[in-house]
């Protein structure tokens, strides 16, 4: 393997001291389980490390305190299913988020100060039409924030070094932006597109006379981070208006990004600002916020030729009026059913074919703000979501005007889906759907609901809080209780316990090798070998549906088989193209005939933001396979579901040598990623690298399933949490307003001098989702 340097920047990993995995079997495949208390209603949520996961909420008066306020952060222990507030200082209302390539992770934007009940905060910006800040919920206004954290290990969690940097007054964006779309580039910067000014249901007045700017409410612009100079208008957000929140974006191969808001679609190049239209959304369906359909890449493999194809499924049809403008939608969205709708688009098609969309089978149940998420097995869970309505919240509708009438209190979704329902891009139409053997929640999970992929390939959901402010009292409350869902794997009795897995991925180079004791399988050793898989999975920050970053890709493997009953998987780099798996963290899972081991954090690339280093790809050795070798575990470990990534061997066949079971890689794909220089850093700026040793050994029994004959401590003790550093992220432009604080804690620094500026269109009395007094329409559509 490739021995490289890496610089500040790099993602650390610390030895953890071993510590035994018990031998649980104890996890029902299919079901729920209580994940305990998460003090503040998961808004958003990342896996910081192995052992970690960071939430985010609103500002709203959650009983957890910190510092004398509400808390709207907390830091979660996936072992201890327990969790800790943390101090966010500006309000991360529908912000956007991101990972950086040193496995830190930042959050944009936000909205204005708000106090009880969701009023606007009690010190009002210039023009009055939003806060900066109030006194009771102590929250500053998120609108142009930029927040940093640096994941810790749980005993470091209230350590200084360890807290969210979040003070405008020094990192902040060029614009305002709430509800903005978030992707990083093949080198790390973060392009950073469109979103609201502040407050509202979707982003436009009605009538839409002003598409652009909307009177001053929409932001059509697009900016970097690290900055790339001036923000920059973004012809698309002026195309899509009113439907353009969260923008669905995704980078391509070719260093463009496929970009879908609104019904419309398009390939971007963010250096030149230049657009490609592609075919606009079939049948009228929005799977951006509110429609909020279920939307991901599916997974990159050889089979595929790491081509990436995006999928839709769910959202809504509702026609243009319905969808009404800031303050409320015009229809009853609560009784409108939800699309079960599944489409697909193949943005750069290497048969030189043009970009269309395909309609693939569809859901079972409708669903508005489904979701997907990775399975290290090549398959996509979709989670939470309801089968009526939109995502969002208000006290009324342009039809129902009183708030005592409103059917199901502020939320504008109903019904809500329970069952989660899987998805295998492999299986043939008509049968890639299924939810069998899956358990129901009884939690409803609506807006502001997050679901992420687990270390342990358990999937961890939570949040959930269609309300302005917390309401336990809701037909749909303001929830707390964290669940986790183990997906039909966790049948197996025994699952890989990998030995040598590595802690740094590269763009091409020399392959690794990875251990496969006999303990993790038994049968065949031939056929365990076949049916072997290596994924890479990051799991994304996720809020409103989505998972930003997410990806899944399966490295190329070749594997040896030993006379000892040992498997040696020969595994490949990633392709050296790192607009396909952009650089950062990611979990490294090895899955047995669809079992999958438990993930070991990595991180990919070389640490910095920069052009990423690249090699050729090596070619694998050839597969060799030996007869009359066997695994020891207990159980069989391919009681789980077929992986379908290898067919099944001759057991009575001589020992004999063969090609990797997952195919050659075509060539062609491998293209030089387009890159430009970071802007310089700004002068004097330094923030010293932080190194902590870890103070605790990893909770026994964090992970279910056996491990059978695992060394001492699984396949997670020889893999540490990372440490925090980010001494080279620079704040954006500052517009010399502020300088970087190096002598204290910037993260507890003053915000005073922090305040909005007054927005140049003037006031519009639609703009802001409190202000209760939007024109009414005539016009008498029920659903």
């Amino acid at each position: 393997m490739l021995s490289r340097q890496l610089s500040l920047l790099a993602l650390s990993l610390a030895t953890v001291a071993p510590t035994t995995l018990a031998q649980y079997e104890n996890h029902t495949a299919g079901s729920f389980e209580d994940g305990g208390n998460t003090l503040v209603s998961t808004m958003m949520m990342f896996l910081g490390n192995e052992e970690v996961v960071y939430m985010l909420d609103k500002t709203e008066g959650n009983a957890a305190q910190i510092n004398g306020h509400p808390a709207w952060g907390s830091a979660y222990s996936v072992p201890g299913r327990t969790a800790q507030p943390m101090q966010v200082y500006t309000n991360t209302f529908c912000a956007s988020g991101m990972h950086l390539p040193n496995g830190s992770y930042v959050t944009f934007g936000g909205n204005g100060a708000v106090g009880p009940g969701g009023t606007i905060g009690n010190v009002l910006a210039p023009g009055g039409y939003s806060a900066t800040y109030d006194t009771t919920y102590q929250d500053w206004s998120g609108s142009d924030s930029i927040r940093i954290l640096n994941p810790c290990a749980w005993s470091d969690i209230s350590q200084p070094e360890c807290q969210w940097f979040d003070n405008a007054t020094v990192l902040h964006m060029q614009k305002k932006r709430w509800y903005a779309a978030t992707e990083p580039l093949g080198d790390g910067t973060i392009v950073i597109m469109g979103g609201f000014v502040e407050g509202g249901y979707i982003n436009r007045n009605y009538p839409n006379v002003d598409p652009e700017y909307e009177g001053g409410a929409a932001e059509p612009t697009f900016e970097f981070y690290p900055s790339r100079g001036d923000a920059q208008v973004m012809q698309f957000m002026i195309q899509t208006s009113g439907l353009n929140s969260y923008a669905h974006t995704f980078m391509m191969p070719s260093g463009k990004m496929f970009v879908q808001a609104n019904v419309s679609t398009m390939l971007w190049d963010p250096l030149e600002n230049i657009e490609t239209p592609l075919p606009d959304m079939p049948d009228g369906i929005v799977r951006v916020y509110p429609g909020s359909g279920a939307t991901a890449m599916l997974p990159l493999t050889p089979a595929n030729n790491y081509t990436p194809t995006i999928m839709f499924c769910g959202g809504s049809d509702m026609p243009d009026y319905a969808w009404g403008n800031y303050s409320w939608p015009f229809i009853n969205t609560f009784w409108n059913p939800a699309s079960n709708r599944c489409h697909q688009i193949t943005p750069e098609p290497t048969d030189g074919s043009a970009p269309e969309y395909v309609e693939v089978d569809s859901m079972s149940d409708p669903r508005t703000m489904g979701q997907f998420i990775h399975l290290p097995n090549g398959k996509m869970l979709v989670v939470n979501g309801g089968r009526n309505g939109t995502a969002g919240f208000s006290k009324q509708t342009l039809l129902i005007t009183n708030f005592n009438d409103m059917p199901y209190d502020e939320s504008l979704a109903s019904d809500p889906v329970g069952q989660p329902a899987l998805f295998d891009p492999g299986a043939p139409s008509g049968s890639q759907w299924s939810s069998e053997g899956f358990d129901t929640s009884n939690i409803a999970r609506l807006y502001h609901s997050s679901a992420l992929l687990m270390p342990d390939a358990s999937v961890l959901i939570a949040g959930s809080n269609p309300n302005l402010d917390v309401n336990p009292n809701a037909i749909y409350p303001t929830q707390y209780q964290a669940e986790f869902f183990y997906p039909s794997y966790f049948a197996a009795t025994t699952r890989p316990s990998p030995q040598n897995m590595p802690k740094n991925l590269s763009y091409g180079g020399d392959a690794f090798d990875i251990i496969v004791p006999a303990s993790s399988y038994s049968g065949s050793a031939n056929d365990a070998a076949d049916n072997t898989t290596v994924w890479l999975i990051r799991p994304g920050w996720t809020t409103h549906a989505m998972n930003m970053g997410q990806r899944s890709m399966q490295l190329n493997n070749t594997y040896t088989v030993n006379s000892n009953g040992t498997i040696t998987l020969h595994v490949a780099q990633l392709i050296p193209n790192a607009n396909l798996f952009q650089p950062g963290p990611a979990l490294l899972f090895v899955t047995m005939s669809g079992v999958p081991s438990n993930g070991t954090m990595v991180s990919v690339g070389n640490g910095q933001v920069g052009p990423q280093p690249t090699s050729p790809v090596t070619v694998l050795p050839p597969s060799v396979r030996l007869d009359n070798v066997t695994g020891t575990a207990g159980g069989s470990s391919n009681s789980g579901s077929s992986s379908g990534s290898g067919a099944s061997s001759n057991n009575n066949s001589r020992a004999i040598t063969s090609s990797s079971h997952t195919g050659a890689i075509v060539g062609g794909i491998v293209g030089a990623v387009a890159l430009v220089g970071i802007v310089g850093a700004l002068a004097g700026v330094y923030v010293a690298r932080r190194r902590r040793a870890l103070a605790q050994q990893r909770a026994t029994g964090a992970y279910g399933m056996s491990m059978a004959g695992a060394p001492a401590g699984g396949a997670l003790a020889s893999h540490g949490v990372r440490r925090s550093d980010s001494s080279a992220f620079v704040p954006l432009q500052l517009d010399s307003r502020s300088t970087w604080d190096v002598a204290g804690n910037a993260s507890s620094a003053s915000l005073a001098a922090y305040h909005d500026d007054a927005r140049g269109a003037g006031h519009s009395s639609e703009f802001d989702p409190y202000y209760q007094n939007a024109p009414r329409q005539s016009t008498q559509v029920r659903y």
